[in-house]
């Protein structure tokens, strides 16, 4: 038996490829999934007259740059780009001296281009202020000047200006600092009692997991901050080492696996003036802090029990810290957290969401608003009396739609595809990706005169996906088909099953861009099949918790039923040659296909798999599975340590195996693959690993992320006895 980073066959044509400099994979890995170029990250002034935005400057730039448009002229302008303002810039990592956290930040985010990647502004959208390797910038949208460099000590993390544009709050050091603009002075407002606390940063869990990135806010007069204190004293330490570099010391993380303790939240009203409020809840049982909200009507905060049943907003006494419940939802299994909820209407009125009818549906002043067809995603804007929402009738389209007194609900996206948005002074932004084009493409409705489009600079794919929808099964499980540009009725195609298949993430949506990768693995000779089973989003509260205390059996089943049907559709998907690929909790699935259903799936390649799920995080493991002291069986069940540890039988015979891991990943540790490959080794099970040094759970680096899908190609073909595609 041998245990190989890299076999011989498909390794060594991987390598003849990886000189083919114009080839699909180069380009995909070169232009970021042909995101640079792309317009992101919108601001619109509560006015409507200004779009503030991000972009680079061409398809391949990783830098960003800061960028307005001004919605009466239609003009667009460059207000900053690094290299203007810090020299010589290629936007990767390696070029920009980022602080620790700001490096935390951007891995939370899966942020994978460099420059000005974050901003903030006052509230008119006058001004903004942003960070550029740990140095304060200021931009003055009306004056149109060259932002300045603000002298402030320390690397500066998520700067954000107050209300008023007169001073900017940023962490440094793991303390919160305020500048004043004018005059020039930089106050102190809360620094770390020790080495486990910080102040104004978001913890792990809420940054990965609930989507919180921040963890101090503004009050409406800028007169106080709200800030998050964070001691991660009772989490555990793991410690990640660079074996590619064996001179440096592992990185200590603070991570809390399952079962285990999170750090300690609480929070703390800091006016300028130093004076402290302490804002108090029972943290004992709600744990979590999921969401601020400040306004002029209220200070609100959600917050979260550990085992995820009840999720509460609670409105906080600015003068006392004392709170109250505002509103509370439960659920035996588990709340989801919708984003973009709580907020107010300027009459008070709370905009919240909840669960009815097996409908994630928008609740306005207690009462639904939404009908129990359209499924809420998330809420996006408010704009005076009127609620900017992402909405879907069918889970394979996201939709914009707005809501008010006068009008009710209305479409605003009537055709299939995947829309988000931004809302202000009756300006409506509009990012829109469909089947019919390569986008996204973005256009600006003002309240008043014609539509606007903000250029895209984003390189065409040179690939156009060959995709069907369609509905599989008993439960309806949303599948696309893709089929290679050349092939032929009648020509037998072995199978790529291609899923993320769990929470949190679908594949099928009704935008070319998400099937790039899988019609370049068509275009190489396989029929692609994409499906999103139960556990996924899109389909209301029922469907995504039928994966409660078993992550493995619904998810599996979905996807071989998705595989029959769609050969019972398609005549010449040959279900004796059938691969499955994966990342994440795609790798998991992958990972599981072929060790608990190998007379279906004859081949995998599991990127960065979870296949312990006791070595995954609180938050996302303990919302499924319980917690491993009290629900072993769950933990038991959906792990496949068990299943690597079994030798193969004739009934179930061993099918050839990729496991690839960064070894730098910090929030699914390589770990998982090594306890996996070492089960695997000592059931006599032969199988490859491909170990990636100084790779974290992205893989934004040029040629890895362009030599990976190289490599899975030839291993597959390989491992499924398929031939190379026709020439060109």
């Amino acid at each position: 038996m041998s245990i190989t980073s890299c076999p011989g066959g498909w390794a060594a044509a991987a390598a003849d490829w990886s000189t083919v400099t114009d080839s699909f994979p180069r380009r995909q890995a070169r232009t970021r999934r042909f995101t640079l170029g792309a317009p992101r990250g919108f601001t619109v002034a509560p006015d409507g007259q200004r779009v503030v935005f991000l972009r680079s400057q061409g398809g391949t730039d990783p830098v960003t740059c800061l960028w307005t448009l001004d919605v009466a002229t239609g003009e667009e302008r460059l207000v900053a780009d690094p290299r203007d303002l810090e020299g010589p810039l290629d936007g990767s990592a390696a070029e920009e001296d980022l602080p620790p956290e700001e490096r935390a930040r951007r891995e939370r985010t899966r942020e994978q281009a460099g420059g000005i990647v974050g901003y903030a502004t006052d509230r008119p959208v006058t001004m903004a202020a942003f960070a550029l390797s740990g140095r304060l910038y200021v931009a003055d949208f009306a004056a149109g000047l060259t932002p300045r460099l603000v002298d402030s000590p320390g690397s500066v993390v998520d700067p954000r200006p107050d209300p008023t544009g007169t001073r900017v709050a940023y962490v440094s050091g793991g303390g919160v600092h305020v500048h004043e603009l004018a005059p020039r002075v930089t106050t102190t407002l809360a620094e770390p009692e020790s080495e486990t606390v910080t102040y104004g940063l978001a913890d792990f869990i809420a940054a990965e997991e609930m989507g919180r990135m921040r963890g101090f806010w503004w009050s409406p007069d800028g007169d106080a901050l709200l800030v998050a204190r964070v001691d991660d004293a009772p989490v555990q330490r793991w410690h990640i080492a660079d074996p590619a570099n064996p001179d440096r010391e592992p990185a200590t993380v603070a991570y809390p696996a399952a079962g285990t303790p999170n750090a300690l939240v609480t929070l703390q009203i800091i006016g300028l003036d130093g004076a402290r409020v302490p804002v108090e809840w029972d943290t004992g049982a709600f744990e979590y802090l999921v969401e601020v909200t400040w306004d002029a009507t209220d200070l609100l905060i959600t917050v979260q029990a550990r085992d995820q049943r009840t999720l509460q907003v609670l409105r906080v006494d600015t003068a006392t810290g004392a709170t109250t419940p505002l509103v509370a939802e439960t659920d035996p299994r588990w709340v989801d957290i919708l984003p973009g909820v709580p907020a107010r209407l300027p009459g008070g009125e709370l905009v919240w969401a909840a669960d009815s009818e097996d409908a994630h549906r928008l609740v306005v002043d207690g009462e639904p608003v939404t009908p129990p067809s359209l499924q809420f995603r998330g809420l996006l804007d408010v704009d005076g009396d009127t609620v900017l929402f992402s909405a879907s009738e069918d889970p394979t389209a996201i939709g914009l739609w707005t809501w008010s007194r006068a009008a009710g609900v209305v479409s605003l996206t009537p055709k299939p595809g995947v829309f988000s948005g931004r809302l202000g002074g009756g300006t409506l932004v509009v990012s829109e990706q469909d089947l019919d084009s390569d986008g996204p493409a973005v256009r600006v409705r003002p309240a008043e005169g014609p539509e606007l489009t903000i250029t895209s600079f984003a390189r065409r794919p040179g690939l156009e996906p060959r995709v069907e929808l369609f509905t599989a099964g008993d439960r309806e499980l949303r599948t696309a088909v893709l089929l290679p540009s050349w092939h032929r009725p009648g020509q037998k195609l072995p199978v790529l099953m291609d899923p993320y298949g769990g929470p949190h993430a679908q594949r099928v949506l009704a935008a070319r861009s998400a099937y790039l990768t899988s019609q370049w693995f068509a275009e190489q000779g396989f029929a692609v099949v994409v499906a999103d089973g139960r556990g996924t989003p899109g389909r209301g509260p029922e469907w995504e918790r039928a994966v409660y205390r078993d992550l493995a059996t619904p998810v599996l089943e979905d996807q071989v039923d998705a595989l029959h049907a769609a050969a019972d559709r398609f005549g010449d998907l040959d279900l004796d040659r059938v691969g499955i690929r994966g990342w994440s909790f795609g790798g998991y699935l992958a990972a599981l296909a072929v060790l608990r259903r190998p007379d279906v799936f004859r081949a995998a390649v599991a990127g960065a798999p979870v296949t312990d799920w006791a070595l995954y995080d609180t938050h996302y493991t303990e919302r499924y599975l319980g917690r491993p002291d009290t629900d072993p069986e769950a933990y038991r069940h959906s792990s496949v340590l068990d299943d690597a540890a079994t030798p193969a039988t004739a009934d179930r015979p061993n099918r050839p195996l990729l496991l690839v891991h960064g070894l730098a990943d910090d929030n699914v540790v390589a770990a998982h693959t090594l306890r996996m490959s070492s089960a695997l080794l000592a059931a006599g099970r032969p199988h490859s690993v491909l170990p990636l040094s100084g790779v974290t759970h992205m893989t934004p680096q040029e040629v890895v992320a362009e030599n990976l899908l190289l490599l899975q190609v030839e291993f597959l073909r390989d491992a499924l006895d398929a031939p190379a595609p026709p020439a060109p």
